[in-house]
């Protein structure tokens, strides 16, 4: 639509002409529930839209000057401008409302009807399958509150807000502040000065449960902060409040003792919603989760370990990005990377996940790896031009390698002087909005460094660097010198400072291998020697960058690469495992391990990992490289040796534990032949069972997925499991499942309801997607690669950018994974130069992701 993708330099002149005074929004948001004109299941056929009047009054600098505003709604009634009012049809564009002769001192209204979302984006409506409730939410990061009322959508052009909500009798609503109800409306107590994109409004019949939060400060004074959590009311069987509640407060406390800044809004509510696009958004006062967050059924500690990352992650957002906001989306990595870094940081220091340093060192870097050697990749400090740049920009490079460089930040300038600037940083920006110079600025107060030449190496130049030991023995044995050497790739061919610690391991008496010698280096330019470890005895293992202090990717020399292929498993530091099975999965990735080696390794030693999370890890990677990285005349032979050894395991699994329910899963995601699919299928109806092992209903359709892929079970059966399960949750699985099914016309059918119609939620466009490619199905995927390039660009531009990206992505041919699709994809690059920008950059990654296979697949060829 004209006008809706919003660039830097109109925000800037907005910014510059602008100043914003506040906002009192008015929704009725009645027409939710019951039959309503416009109605998608009702008589008009149109979006089911509701009631939003906004006054905003605002300054401007320039009087008589021209500006907009922004909404995105299917049909403004009324428009008035100090009093004047605007014919709708003339200033509104169905993106912007065109704003004349604007005077020092104005007030805007404008009465509009606005579209309940399908997408999660703006105000998303769910209705659950299992009672017809109906829940709204609001999510509007990047800039989709102008989906909800008019504004001006740009995160530096903070205000208060007050909000009022008509809704149907026996609602509740929440919103950023406190809410009452009086004589039908909800009113919300007046906000801070907040962005646009953190405003939020959650509504419906939710199941909701209290707590509250002290905290006496040093001076004698208390806070008290209200806090709730909600969750739709199918969920609240499972809704296991009291934890969520116990990470909260231990977060509160965390932050309160290193920040010296008191949590600054009021109460703190947290939302678990239906169909969400997100892991979690952090409106202040009103934090919105995904419900899958809630487990219906057994899970492993890395779960639970995971959830309280993101509650941590989300609270840390309170201070950097709510309270102190960056000027534009260039600095995005001023919230998300430090939040990144704080929810790992606060784990480890406040709750019992006190090993959370290897699951960042294990999930989130390994995500950062892979974004950095995309071709798409940028620095920390982005170049984001316009809304759609910002959209895509929310990746692995601001979020985890921005909190890896945060982790080596801490290392730096000191944990003292980092928390200290900090603290600085809040009290002196606080309802502000900051660039990278305002932080640069406290901590070059705070640690006494230049901060300009770490900032110019680790956030303004993208690409990662390899670290490789190189060894040379004297004649008696002993290290006669060990040097480092860096590499960086072609395209990005910095060369970085990093501070890291080279371990030496050897084998003891008992077996286990364990480090003997450390040494913390500096490690400079292209080859850097320790001199701390010449005379050290021979080592069996050298391993760079051992306690994960900087970002980069591990190498091996010949001899550490031959001590992990005979006794990965025998490393006693957990820590040290999760660096060395990460520095092994990027070598499988860069085509310098073969694939079925990696699988090798993991099958050996894998049940051997006491980390659960890493062990779930390892059998996603495993996975992966059967699927891409394996040589296609050697994949059939590869996926049964996987199913073979996750069965075996599984079956020695300790009974009830959660190694056990982890084997389980990963068997049903890699069942390949009759007697793995009866195994399974025995699992689900009981004729089989494991001691310990209970099949609850999320592992009932992990199993049925598997036996669909491979048409042991079909529609009748899938549609039994769902009366069985007929919850939002169990749709979702079935709709996954049946798009599974190895069908021509199966695939016809999902392919259409993705492509040609608008139809499905954005929940069920990702299980449909999900569904829709199979490894095991790659002759009836490969007339869809064709088609594929023939429609991305129809589908960017008609449907909605989160939509947009997930069909663009998901839909991608990876598994018609020939020179020929890799062909026909620079073919798409070369004639569409003109495409949007963001949607070339998804077809080039999964352009570079394709080429990565290839490169993969034939070095696993070549191996014996």
């Amino acid at each position: 639509m004209p006008g809706e993708n919003l660039s830097r330099d109109e925000a800037r002149e907005r910014a510059a002409l602008l100043s914003v005074d506040g906002y009192e929004v008015s929704l009725d948001l009645r027409s939710a529930v019951g039959e309503a004109d416009g109605d998608p299941g009702g008589a008009g056929g149109g979006p089911r839209t509701f009631r939003s009047v906004t006054t905003i009054r605002f300054r401007c600098a320039e009087p008589g000057a021209a500006g907009f505003a922004d909404l995105i709604a299917p049909e403004v009634t009324a428009v008035s401008l100090n009093g004047r009012d605007l014919d709708p049809a003339e200033v509104f564009d169905g993106a912007r409302i065109a704003l004349e002769d604007l005077a020092a001192d104005n007030e805007l209204i404008v009465d509009a009807r606005c579209a309940y979302s399908r997408t999660g984006e703006g105000l998303h409506r769910f209705v659950d399958p299992e009672d017809g409730e109906v829940y709204l939410y609001t999510q509007y990061e990047p800039a989709d509150a102008r989906r909800v009322f008019a504004n001006f959508e740009q995160p530096d052009l903070k205000a208060p807000f007050r909000f009022e909500v008509r809704a149907p009798e026996g609602w509740t609503v929440w919103s950023n502040g406190a809410g009452t109800l009086t004589d039908g409306v909800w009113r919300f107590a007046e906000t801070k000065p907040i962005s646009t994109y953190i405003t939020c409004v959650v509504a419906g019949p939710y199941h909701y449960v209290t707590d509250s939060y002290e905290r006496v400060f040093e001076d004698g004074t208390k806070l008290e902060i209200p806090l709730g959590a909600m969750c739709r009311k199918g969920l609240a069987p499972y809704f296991d409040a009291d934890d969520i509640f116990l990470i909260t407060k231990q977060g509160l406390d965390f932050f309160h003792d290193h920040f010296d800044y008191p949590y600054p809004f009021g109460k703190y509510d947290q939302a678990f919603v239906p169909e969400y696009n997100l892991g979690a958004m952090e409106n202040p006062g009103m934090v919105t989760f995904r419900e899958e967050y809630i487990f219906r059924g057994k899970v492993t500690r890395a779960s639970y370990e995971g959830r309280a990352n993101v509650v941590l992650h989300e609270m840390a957002h309170m201070w950097f990005g709510d309270l102190v906001t960056m000027e534009w989306w260039d600095d995005l990595w001023l919230k998300e990377s430090f939040a990144d870094f704080m929810g790992a940081f606060s784990l480890v220091g406040a709750t019992r996940f006190t090993d959370g340093w290897i699951t960042f060192a294990n999930r989130r870097k390994a995500w950062a790896y892979r974004a950095d050697q995309l071709p798409s990749t940028h620095p920390v400090t982005a170049d984001i031009r316009d809304l759609q740049d910002a959209k895509l920009n929310f990746d692995g490079i601001t979020y985890a390698k921005g909190a890896s460089v945060l982790k080596q930040l801490v290392a730096y300038v000191g944990q003292d002087a980092f928390l200290e600037g900090a603290r600085r940083y809040f009290k002196r920006n606080a309802y502000g909005n900051t660039r990278l110079g305002d932080l640069l600025s406290v901590l070059e107060e705070t640690s006494g460094r230049d901060m300009g030449a770490w900032a110019a190496a680790w956030l303004q130049t993208a690409g990662v660097n390899a670290l490789t030991p190189q060894t040379l023995l004297a004649a008696d044995g002993r290290i006669a010198e060990l040097a480092v050497v860096q590499e960086a790739p072609e395209a990005h061919p910095r060369l970085r400072p990093h501070r890291v610690a080279i371990g030496l391991y050897r084998r003891t008496e008992g077996g286990a291998l364990e480090r003997y010698a450390r040494a913390e280096v500096d490690v400079d330019g292209p080859r850097t020697v320790v001199g701390e470890l010449a005379g050290e005895q021979a080592p069996a293992l050298v391993l760079v960058n051992d306690d994960d202090l900087t970002y980069c990717k591990i190498r091996f020399d010949e001899t550490s690469l031959a001590t992990l292929r005979e006794g990965l498993g025998l490393l006693s530091d957990p820590l040290a495992r999760a660096l060395c099975w990460t520095a092994l999965w990027n070598m499988t990735r860069d085509a310098l391990l073969p694939a079925r080696e990696f699988i090798e390794l993991v099958l050996e030693f894998g049940g051997r990992e006491s980390d659960i999370g890493v062990l779930q890890m390892l059998h996603a990677w495993a996975q992966s490289a059967a699927v891409h990285y394996t040589a296609p005349g050697r994949r059939e032979e590869t996926g049964r040796i996987l199913a073979r050894g996750a069965s075996t395991r599984l079956q020695a699994a300790e009974a009830g534990s959660e190694h056990q329910l982890a084997w389980a899963r990963f068997f049903a995601r890699v069942a390949a032949d009759g007697a793995d699919l009866e195994l399974l299928g025995g699992l689900l109806d009981g004729t089989v069972s494991l001691p310990g092992l209970e099949v609850d209903q999320e592992l009932r359709w992990a199993f049925l997925e598997s036996l669909a892929v491979h048409g042991v079970v079909g529609e009748k059966e899938l549609a039994a499991e769902l009366a069985r399960d007929d919850t939002a949750s169990g749709k979702r699985h079935q709709v996954r499942c049946l798009a599974a099914r190895p069908s021509a016309a199966v695939k016809a059918q999902a392919w259409a309801r993705l492509v040609e119609s608008d139809a499905l939620s954005n929940a069920l466009v990702e299980a449909t997607i999900a569904g829709f490619g199979q490894p095991s199905q790659r002759e009836l995927l490969a007339p869809y690669a064709e088609r594929y390039f023939a429609v991305i660009e129809r589908v960017w531009e008609e449907r909605s950018i989160q939509i947009g990206m997930d069909v663009v992505e998901g839909l991608f041919p990876s598994l018609v994974d020939t020179p020929e699709t890799l062909a026909a994809t620079d073919a798409w690059l070369t004639a569409h130069e003109d495409a949007a920008p963001a949607l070339r950059r998804l077809v080039l990654e999964s352009r570079d992701d394709l080429a990565r296979t290839l490169r993969g697949q034939e070095c696993d060829g070549a191996a014996r």
